[in-house]
């Protein structure tokens, strides 16, 4: 579903990431782990178009999406998170989702303000598919709260709710666990497995907690300075010289 081959980029003579390639499949849980600074993110950041690569080909579903533009990739069904949680704070939970469904408009701004039929009929598809969501994710309690006024980890999950909202193919999860508490990451596991298993969403996942990528990971890479040092099945990437060496030193 997606390939990387040999991409490269620097930002003032920093190489962020050194001929990194690596394959997703259809229907896999892909992690991407690494110290601070291994480049985790600029890889989504170069998926998402945000950067240009300096080097190299990043394919979707067999099409080149190296030049696409940044605001055409979630219409091709890639849909992200970030570190530092990116949502409309002065909206509600629930006009977030709906807002997130936009690119899916099929109706112009004449029809919206004569509210036709046709207008009527999407709004109660974008509000069922946000009500599923909000079920989904359990997020009923916080339906009607502005995001401003809710605490860091349900504002995480707010935004996977929200990428879910763009029905997309591929998910991109930036450290979704980071903020949440013992038994938020516990039901954010279930959740990443129903939304591989139940939705048929493929996911990459930039993550540091290892019980997580363990826990739902088919495959994971592991990177340093912005280079891969292994790619394999969970354990075997936890007990690999050079991951230990990267975290542990020797």
């Amino acid at each position: 579903m997606l390939e990387a081959e040999g991409i490269s980029v620097s930002f003032g003579g920093v190489h962020a990431i050194q001929d990194l390639s690596f394959k997703v499949e259809k229907g896999e849980i892909f992690s991407i782990m690494g110290p601070n600074g291994a480049g985790k993110t600029t890889v989504f950041n170069l998926i998402s178009r945000f950067y240009d690569v300096d080097e190299g080909r990043i394919a979707f579903e067999g099409e080149d999406i190296t030049k696409v533009s940044p605001h055409a990739i979630a219409r091709k069904g890639i849909a992200r998170t970030f570190q530092n949680v990116e949502l409309f704070e002065h909206e509600t939970v629930l006009k977030n989702l709906l807002i997130a469904q936009h690119i899916h408009k099929k109706t112009s701004v004449l029809t919206e303000f004569l509210f036709t039929p046709k207008v009527r009929k999407q709004e109660i598809a974008f509000r069922r598919k946000a009500e599923d969501v909000i079920d989904l994710l359990h997020l009923q309690n916080y339906r009607e709260t502005t995001v401003d006024s809710l605490p860091f980890g349900i504002r995480k999950i707010v935004e996977i709710g929200r990428a879910l909202c763009m029905d997309p193919k591929l998910l991109l999860l930036d450290e979704p666990s980071s903020g949440l508490n013992p038994e938020e990451s516990e039901d954010l596991s279930f959740w990443i497995e129903d939304i591989n298993e139940d939705l048929g969403i493929t996911i990459v996942m930039v993550e540091h907690d290892m019980n997580l990528i363990g826990q739902v990971s088919n495959r994971v890479l592991a990177m340093a300075d912005g280079k891969e040092l292994t790619t394999g099945n969970p354990e075997e990437v936890r007990v690999h010289p050079d991951v230990v060496d990267a975290y542990l030193g020797t």
